[in-house]
């Protein structure tokens, strides 16, 4: 991963509604986190605080925070854009509370202008939608936050 690529990486997740992202590969380990804030009478705007190491990936998990997130993630399968619905006229195609059925659309991957239809894998409530319309994404790219049902 090169420069411009973590510099896409960092624009997306400050143009994203998700606080904390974490991202590894063989060479380093990238933690961001936008919940780190400034003090309430201060005009300093915050950014989000960055960590990045080069030490390999064999080692030991850190402790999760004590507030675990609840749900699970739906990725991204493909590089390309994000679409919430079939046209900018049309109602999204789920929003958060939905109960979505197995087999049901989430959303539209465009790639090289094909539209690529992401159906849900299983019976799920959406919690949060992490990505913004017309967002571009990446492989992997946290979609949506969902509780498993049944």
């Amino acid at each position: 991963m090169d420069f411009k690529d973590i510099k896409k990486l960092l624009d997306a997740f400050d143009k994203s509604k998700a606080n904390i992202l974490e991202f590894e590969n063989e060479e380093f380990r990238i933690y961001l986190d936008k919940s780190a804030s400034a003090p309430a009478n201060s005009n300093v705007q915050t950014t989000p605080t960055v960590q990045v190491s080069n030490e390999p990936i064999v080692q030991k998990v850190e402790a999760k925070p004590e507030c675990e997130v609840e749900g699970e993630l739906i990725t991204s399968p493909m590089v390309g854009t994000f679409y919430q619905a079939p046209s900018p006229d049309s109602p999204p195609y789920v929003k958060v509370g939905d109960k979505v059925k197995k087999g049901q659309t989430l959303c539209i991957i465009e790639a090289m202008k094909i539209m690529n239809e992401l159906e849900a894998e299983f019976d799920c409530e959406i919690l949060e939608v992490l990505v913004e319309d017309g967002q571009p994404v990446e492989f992997d790219t946290p979609l949506f936050r969902v509780k498993k049902l049944g």
